[in-house]
């Protein structure tokens, strides 16, 4: 056995999860030579945060999981950034959404597709993943996860270490590169056997499985993505991007207005004060940008607006007033104008 398995090599869908984790510990103890690879795709909430450089409430920096867990483990890592082509997978999938936004189906089978190239790419010889039979409603049931090998074109070629005992034997277990019955047949949401297998491979230390990694299954962002889509009839692919970060507001003009809620989300924000309509104060507190429903100006009245929405989250003067400093996408207008915090009843009136 050992013979037949000697030279293989497996490409691993690596998330920094525990899941993910002793998948690829089970190939490597049989002597497998596995690169782990983790795909960016632009929603994965804490590698977002990470890129903007903002910070927990603890005051540490946001670390992404599939590089702090292969530094630790010693898994030889890509990573990979889809970002671009995975807004069509968002806004046209084939599947569905699950509960949210979330693509799932969809989502499996774009990034096995992507592993797949990379497998041919490195001359490796199959997939492995850690998911794990019924753990997830809509992707990970048996004919979900048939659908997804076809669709990708990895047909018996994906090795789910956690569940392969129940689940039909793959290519690489029928021709012997991988020993099946020293594979494990978890089923289910119960994280027991996990958890004495992470206790037997010494990890000490993973991500937990909040299922909130992801922006997408996040209920607030499919909201924002609903009001876009039902205000504007389509979005955009910054549109999308944008849902991301800061706190939205729609005015009754139809004009939108994101204000940050961190440092790391305002220097993201100043980075586009060309693109949008910028605020910031004369002092400390929140910047914006807005954005008109046409390529329009904004009016007197909503530069008025969002000038007193952003003071509602500066430090302002005893009478709750700070001045806003405005421009214009290229710098055409400008100008000074004073910010008095916004009543809470107009506020969230607006809060989308």
């Amino acid at each position: 056995m050992l013979g037949k398995m000697k030279g293989k090599k497996a490409v691993a869908l690596y998330s920094g999860g525990l899941d993910s984790t002793l998948a690829i510990k089970l190939i490597q103890n049989q002597g497998i030579d596995v690169t782990a690879v983790h795909f960016y795709t632009g929603f994965c909430i804490t590698e977002t945060k990470r890129r903007r450089g903002e910070k927990k409430e603890d005051g540490s920096h946001y670390m992404n999981p599939a590089l702090k867990y292969a530094a630790k483990y010693g898994f030889k890592l890509e990573i990979v950034d889809i970002s671009d082509e995975y807004f069509n997978i968002v806004t046209n999938p084939k599947y569905g959404y699950g509960s949210n936004i979330n693509p799932c189906i969809d989502c499996r089978a774009f990034m096995y597709k992507k592993a797949r190239e990379i497998m041919e790419d490195i001359g490796a010889d199959f997939l492995v993943s850690g998911e794990v039979l019924n753990q997830r409603p809509m992707s990970q049931h048996l004919k979900a996860m048939k659908i997804i090998e076809r669709e990708a074109g990895v047909e018996g070629l994906v090795v789910k270490p956690l569940s392969a005992k129940v689940l039909p034997p793959t290519i690489p277990e029928i021709r012997g590169w991988v020993d099946r019955n020293k594979l494990e047949g978890i089923v289910g949401r119960s994280r027991k056997r996990q958890l004495e297998l992470a206790k037997q491979f010494g990890i000490d230390e993973y991500e937990q499985p909040a299922g909130g990694c992801c922006y997408l299954t996040d209920e607030n962002f499919a909201r924002k993505y609903n009001e876009v889509i039902s205000f504007q009839g389509s979005i955009s692919r910054d549109d999308l991007y944008l849902l991301t970060i800061g706190r939205h507001f729609r005015l009754p003009s139809g004009t939108k207005v994101i204000v940050t809620r961190n440092e790391g989300e305002g220097r993201f924000i100043r980075g586009l004060s060309k693109n949008y309509w910028f605020f910031e104060p004369v002092g400390k507190g929140a910047v914006a940008i807005a954005k008109p429903v046409e390529d329009r100006d904004l009016t007197d009245d909503e530069i008025k607006a969002v000038a007193d929405l952003v003071a509602r989250y500066c430090k302002t003067d005893e009478n709750g007033r700070i001045n806003i400093k405005y421009s214009s996408p290229h710098g055409e207008k400008e100008g000074i104008i004073l910010g008095e915090r916004l009543k809470e009843e107009r506020l969230e009136s607006w809060r989308i």
